[in-house]
């Protein structure tokens, strides 16, 4: 769908973006100008848990699998209802590691039906590339300067990328908030131990990391994606989870760090009551806090007064701008 917008001559498409990752799966119905700026029509989160037991067993469970494509038809209903031109769903690192892949690939397919929507189950570099092209248009809009480490901290992976106008260097690790939790934090709250076995894994996958992303002389990092907007709310102390105040929030270091340490510590029980916290991440943010304490402490080290910001703009947004072009 094209439009004129206010009778500038700047002409707008409506497109449909869907990333389905290991935890959540997000819409986002937008419209973007010809000048390359994008005004959300609908954005939404639902957690779906695609990778529940994914790392053990290499198949998408059943229910799983069920979850996420009664998911996809209502997002796909959406799409339909709003006047989305063109749809681009993008299927991260679940779907990279399950054997039963094309059966999800098929199901989404059914469920979008004569929108032709195939779902694109996107390498490493790819979802770095468009995590970085949505979250960093509006830092230089505002004179933030690079340069730029991006963080997306998904429920599979972590994907750190480095860049100023452009991406320069990606690398994706197999540590994020599902996964972490699976493998190691089964206690609640986690006891030492399990801490310690956790901390060792991430360690391991940020070594492996720096073999190409350099994390020093950086002027901001830039966290999205659940995790960090939750221990974002917590370092903020928000009242609910408010994603106005989220977005481009700019919170110490060092405050980033403490919040991750008290959400690892918390009970499930202490973390649910907290008035942020989506219910789908009770049981996960302390993995995903723990994995973002561990980066930021790298970062610490090797780029001394790096500002930290954290942004609600992230591969959904790359994903629609994608589509627009």
């Amino acid at each position: 769908m094209f439009r004129n917008a206010c009778g500038r001559g700047l002409v707008t498409r409506r497109v449909g973006a869907v990333d389905c990752g290991t935890n959540s799966i997000r819409l986002l119905v937008a419209d973007v100008g010809d000048d390359g700026l994008l005004t959300d029509v609908e954005r939404r989160t639902e957690v779906v848990r695609l990778g529940q037991g994914i790392d053990r067993t290499g198949v998408i469970a059943p229910e799983a699998m069920e979850r996420t494509l009664a998911m996809s038809r209502e997002y796909a209903a959406r799409c339909r209802e709003l006047g989305a031109g063109a749809v681009r769903f993008v299927a991260t690192s679940a779907s990279r590691d399950a054997r039963n892949a094309d059966e999800f690939v098929t199901g989404v397919v059914a469920a979008f039906g004569d929108l032709d929507v195939a779902p694109e189950v996107v390498a490493g570099d790819v979802e770095a590339r468009l995590s970085f092209t949505g979250a960093t248009g509006d830092l230089r809009r505002l004179g933030v300067p690079g340069p730029y480490l991006v963080v997306d901290l998904g429920g599979g992976s972590t994907e750190l990328v480095r860049g100023t106008d452009d991406v320069e260097v990606g690398r994706s690790v197999d540590v994020g908030c599902v996964r972490m939790t699976e493998r190691h934090l089964a206690g609640d709250p986690p006891t030492d131990d399990e801490v310690v076995a956790a901390r060792a894994d991430v360690a391991a996958a940020l070594d492996a990391a720096e073999e190409l992303v350099d994390l020093s002389g950086l002027g901001a990092v830039v966290g999205l994606a659940g995790s960090i907007t939750t221990v974002t709310a917590h370092a903020l102390g928000l009242g609910r989870y408010d994603r106005d105040a989220i977005h481009l929030a700019e919170v110490p270091l060092d405050a980033h760090r403490a919040a991750c340490r008290e959400l690892l510590a918390m009970s499930r029980t202490e973390r649910a009551a907290l008035p942020y916290m989506h219910p789908g991440r009770v049981d996960v943010i302390g993995a995903g806090a723990l994995v973002w304490h561990e980066v930021l402490g790298r970062v610490a080290v090797r780029s001394d007064g790096v500002r930290v910001v954290t942004s609600e703009h992230d591969i959904l947004d790359g994903i629609a701008l994608s589509v627009a072009r």
